[in-house]
């Protein structure tokens, strides 16, 4: 009996044993799998589990973050983005921000270490009846947010099963948390995390969701403001102030009850605030937001090519770049822009009224215009995808009439809602007159305003820099440039007559008769100062014929016209298309003493945190004598001064007090094209006018000339700069030359009479109009 007892005895402490050293074996071979797959996946082992964030990601993390434009007077303009965000410090956030946040997504925050074990197993068991529930701590979340643990990038081989892709992406946070909580103070996690999570409406991070809903900063939240949006982390569309407030409502209400429970709120004061109905300031920020706009478009198209060359991601990198731009003179170009193209748009309604001002050469309508135009549209297109050959089913659609808003000079919003087919729309757009406008320093090159169009968020096509459209007599100072620069002088004289060149093209004999713009000729001998100062075409084309039509264009080429220009005898004319950038490039040479600058609008461009990445200067280039850029710069002010000079519509304008303007008005032969170039001592400045398409325009030379339909533009702004003192732009005279003229110019301009000019300013300028007075 003693024996059974003792081997069952026996028997017992060996199973006891068995089970004891299984335990161990389990727990030990158990632990060594744990630690086993989680350096596996720490390490990504034969590439199974996907990349983790490295040391340096960790200790440098990088969020998407939109870049920023600075205007030289350093105001933000615009942002390019793809996740609009931009990053602020946890001492710029509200305090009740953060106790909120805490509140609601991890009242545990300063006690765990990034794992919060309590939550986790709450949220097993709750998942097991049934009740969805998050375990994530804020770190956690973080590490998803900041370095996307679940994107296809960063799996291995197993990420891609089912379930076990989401064990390693879970896994990747943890790990990725703890060191998160090991580099960083629980305020910069709190920081970092308002700073990379969605808020929807495109808005990314803190500060730029303060905006968008409450038109605020992170640091001037109320509580019930901050409640909204940290119950927007949830769910940013179901629970959107904006979309869905009953949602948002219960939502709030349900953060400030979480901040009573943990003592954050005095509960009366959650009872009241839960009361409140929802109060927002909701905007939504696009690339399209501020002024600018054309501008911004340009310097997006250089910089994404920067970018390129330079390994940087405009929409991601959060670069700060600063352009020539002045805030204030822009403000300035778009507002002379507006005022007159209003008043230009009911001129030019009144000139078609009851009829379509799509005309051909004799003024009449072209048939079948709106229909054949439609067909080159993206929209037709797309029509065309869809109904195939179905004509009928196409044309059902571009006139089914549908509600829309469109771009309108009718009131200040400058849109109105009404019901069109797309067929009505494009009718009731082709209507609209446009204009481009640009200024620059000549001196620096620095561009200082840049107005594309009329208006970017209907018409986004650019007029300054996209645009080519032939120049008219904006051309003609490249004739008189070359033969000055080759020995002629203003004072020289061609007479005004009518004049056939005979020339050969392409092996084809041909002639050219040009017409003078009135249609008259005064036979009489004419100095090129006055030639050029009243536009007269004959003498442009006979000083073209006697210097060479391809001396014109290497002296327009050289000056920094880069677009084609054809070698022909009506060169000077301006039957090439050019832009208003590379045209106030080339007309700069004059004031700038013969260097020309090449047009610039970034002076330089820093990362995310400030540093200096590149630095822009001014490229320049001599190429002309000194003596021909101030000829040039005489020659230009007769279109002023001279008799029936064609800029003498800006003595209209509050321009002249002891002030020297030169400038050249430009039309095209149907006055399709409306064009002024204006030189003052600081700044040149390009304007022009006309339809989108050629065969849109005034059919009349006295209401669709330039010095009706861009000239204006200019006056109205330059009046706006000169009063404008915190710009610093004065009224003067051009600065004579640095250098001893070679020969004296003794011919005397005429006093233009006061009804020539109708000015009251006119005996200030008297003693302005002598190149004699200049030179002595």
């Amino acid at each position: 009996m003693l024996k059974e007892q003792e081997e069952k005895q026996k028997s017992h402490t060996s199973i006891y044993r068995r089970i004891v050293g299984l335990t161990w074996k389990t727990f030990f071979f158990g632990f060594i799998a744990v630690v086993g797959y989680l350096v596996s996946v720490e390490y990504n082992l034969f590439y199974l589990f996907g990349s983790s964030p490295s040391l340096d990601k960790l200790e440098n993390p990088r969020s998407d973050q939109a870049s920023e434009l600075y205007t030289a007077d350093g105001k933000l303009i615009g942002k390019y983005f793809k996740e609009n965000r931009s990053p602020v410090g946890y001492k710029e956030m509200s305090p009740m921000l953060i106790k909120a946040l805490v509140a609601t997504e991890d009242i545990r925050f300063y006690e765990h270490s990034g794992i919060d074990p309590a939550a986790i197993f709450a949220a097993f068991y709750d998942n097991l009846r049934g009740q969805g529930r998050g375990g994530s701590t804020i770190t956690q979340q973080l590490a998803k947010n900041l370095y996307k643990t679940r994107t296809d990038d960063s799996k291995g081989a197993l990420g891609h099963i089912p379930g076990l892709n989401v064990i390693i992406a879970k896994t990747k946070e943890w790990l990725t948390a703890i060191k998160l909580e090991q580099r960083y103070t629980k305020e910069e996690i709190l920081a970092m995390y308002l700073n990379t999570v969605d808020f929807g409406s495109n808005s990314f991070g803190i500060k730029v969701a303060a905006k968008t809903f409450f038109n605020t900063s992170p640091e001037k939240l109320k509580t019930e403001q901050a409640a909204i949006l940290v119950g927007l982390l949830k769910a940013p569309t179901y629970y959107s102030p904006k979309f869905n407030p009953e949602n948002a409502t219960r939502r709030r209400n349900t953060v400030l009850a979480q901040m009573a429970k943990y003592n954050y709120l005095p509960q009366a004061q959650a009872d009241s605030l839960s009361k409140l109905p929802l109060v927002l300031q909701y905007s939504v920020e696009s690339h399209y937001d501020g002024p600018a706009t054309y501008f911004r478009g340009a310097v997006a198209d250089y910089l994404k090519e920067w970018c390129k060359e330079n390994g940087y991601d405009l929409y991601r990198d959060g670069l700060k770049v600063y352009t020539t731009i002045d805030s204030r003179m822009q403000a300035h170009a778009e507002e002379a822009m507006e005022k007159h193209m209003r008043t230009l748009q009911r001129r030019f309604n009144s000139h078609w009224q009851g009829k379509n001002p799509w005309v051909d050469e004799s003024n009449k309508e072209i048939p079948g215009f709106i229909e054949e135009t439609i067909k080159r549209t993206d929209y037709y297109q797309r029509l065309k995808k869809r109904f195939g050959n179905d004509q009928a089913a196409i044309n059902r659609e571009l006139n089914r009439p549908r509600e829309m808003k469109v771009f309108t000079w009718d009131n200040d919003s400058l849109e109105k809602k009404v019901t069109m087919s797309p067929m009505d729309s494009l009718r009731y757009y082709k209507r609209f007159l446009h204009g481009g406008m640009m200024t620059m320093d000549p001196f620096t090159g620095h561009i200082k305003a840049w107005v594309g169009g009329i208006n970017f968020k209907y018409f986004k096509y650019d007029h300054v820099k996209q645009a080519r459209r032939q120049p008219g007599s904006t051309f003609k100072p490249f004739v008189y440039v070359a033969a000055i620069d080759n020995g002629y002088s203003p004072c020289d004289k061609i007479v005004d007559q009518r004049i056939t060149i005979n020339y050969v093209e392409k092996g084809e004999k041909k002639s050219w008769s040009p017409t003078n713009a009135d249609w008259q000729y005064t036979g009489a001998p004419m100095t090129l100062r006055r030639g050029m100062g009243k536009s007269v075409n004959s003498v442009t084309a006979k000083l073209t014929e006697q210097i060479g039509w391809e001396t014109v264009v290497k002296y327009a080429k050289r000056l920094g016209i880069k677009t084609p220009l054809q070698s022909v005898p009506s060169i000077g004319l301006g039957p090439s298309d050019v832009t208003i950038f590379d045209m106030v490039g080339a007309y700069s040479t004059f004031p700038n003493h013969g260097f020309y600058t090449d047009p610039m609008f970034i002076t330089r461009i820093e990362d995310r945190n400030g540093n200096l990445i590149h630095q822009f200067t001014p490229k320049q280039k001599k190429v002309l004598s000194e003596e021909t850029a101030f000829l040039m710069m005489h020659m230009l002010k007769g279109g002023i001064e001279e008799p029936g000079g064609t800029s003498q519509a800006l003595w209209e304008y509050d321009l002249w007090k002891g002030n020297e303007i030169g400038g050249k008005t430009g039309t095209t032969s149907n006055h399709s094209d409306g064009w002024f170039m204006g030189v003052t001592k600081d700044l040149v400045t390009g304007v022009w006018v006309g339809g989108e398409d050629r065969s849109i325009h005034f059919r009349t030379s006295s209401m669709g000339e330039g010095s009706k339909t861009a000239l204006p533009v200019f006056g109205l702004y330059m009046e706006r700069i000169y009063k404008d003192k915190e710009l610093g732009y004065t009224m003067g005279r051009f600065p004579g030359p640095t250098v001893k003229i070679r020969k004296e110019y003794n011919c005397t301009t005429p006093w233009p009479k006061r009804a020539e000019v109708d000015s009251t300013a006119l005996d200030e300028q008297l003693e302005l109009m002598n190149i004699d007075s200049i030179l002595n």
